[in-house]
Order: structure tokens, then sequence, then C-alpha cells
């Protein structure tokens, strides 16, 4: 059953969504109705017709959304403000299906920033998954890994998934483990 508070939506045009939690690709076709069920980092998790579906930010415009903004990097920029920006965009990145974002579930395990010449860097994650077998792993690695590449100065970024140690609530932080009830 659908809550009164999720906000109903009409698809604009024809969208790519990612089966919740399964991860599959699909396509909503234009004029389909849902109900957005959780809008964070610039992603929507929407309700059609009984499936939940992820759309992204670059495709909010489908829904009458705006697309999340664009980081800034000022020019002057030293490398700890490059560092704080890379983990506010990571922070920016949840799972469709927990409203806490990825750096505040504890799936983060390391950042590395390494110059590569030019005033550009390459910057390396390490993450793991609440679960081996979530379905929407690849696309949560997929939108870390992309959320860093918006960043102005940063050339490539590349996420690694590890399940070494695996993930318990203890990595989440102080904040999203009231926010979940998992002291």
């Amino acid at each position: 059953m659908i809550s009164q508070s999720y906000t109903p939506v009409k698809f604009e045009r024809e969208c790519p969504v990612v089966l919740i939690p399964d991860g599959m690709e699909a396509e909503i076709p234009a004029g389909t109705v849902g109900y957005i069920t959780q809008s964070m980092g610039g992603n929507f998790t929407v309700y059609v017709e009984g499936r939940l579906f992820r759309v992204a930010g670059d495709d909010a415009d489908a829904i009458g959304k705006e697309p999340p903004p664009r980081p800034h990097l000022p020019e002057d920029a030293s490398d700890g403000d490059l560092e704080a920006l890379i983990w506010r965009q990571m922070k920016t990145c949840y799972d469709p299906e927990i409203p806490i974002n990825v750096v505040d579930l504890g799936l983060i395990y390391d950042c590395q920033v390494e110059p590569v010449g030019d005033g550009q860097r390459d910057v390396h994650v390490q993450m793991t998954l609440t679960a081996p077998g979530c379905g929407m792993g690849e696309f949560l690695v997929d939108d870390v890994k992309n959320r860093i590449e918006l960043i102005p100065t940063v050339r490539k970024a590349r996420v690694s998934l590890t399940f070494d140690p695996p993930w318990n609530q203890h990595m989440m932080s102080e904040a999203a483990r009231l926010e979940t009830g998992m002291f």
C-alpha cells in the first residue's frame, strides 16, 4: 500500500531505470504514473505498479525534478579541499532501499588521491556492500565512481569492491545507527 506522504509523479519521457533490489536495467515509458518513495543524493526511488525503481539524478527531468548540482572546486583548492569534496560527493550516494549514505553506512573503507600531473588526480576508493549478493552493488559502485569523476581535477576514479572485512552494523556512524535504531 502506498503511503499518502509519497509524492506522485508522471514520467514525462521514456526513462532508463534500475529495478530494486534486483539491479536489472529497464525502461519506464512516458506517461507512466508512480510515487517517489525516496529522494536522496539526487537519485530517486520510485514505486510503479508494485515495483521499486531507481531513477538516476541525471534523468530527474523525466519525473519533473531537477538534476543534482555539479560539485565545484575553487582553482586555488588544496589537496585537503579536494579530499573533503570527494568525501562530500560520496555522501551523496545512497542505497535506494536504505535512507543512509554509503559513508555513514560504513561502506567506504579507504580513499586515496594520487596526483598524475598537470593538476589532475586519480582517486582510488575501496568499498564494500551490506551483503555480498546485493543486486544493487554494481550501481552503488558506479554511483560512487561517477560522483567522484564529476569533481574538477579528478581525471579518473577507480572503485574496488571488497568483502574483507565483512560489513556489519558497527561500521555505521553513530548518527546512522541512531537513525535506523541499530545500537
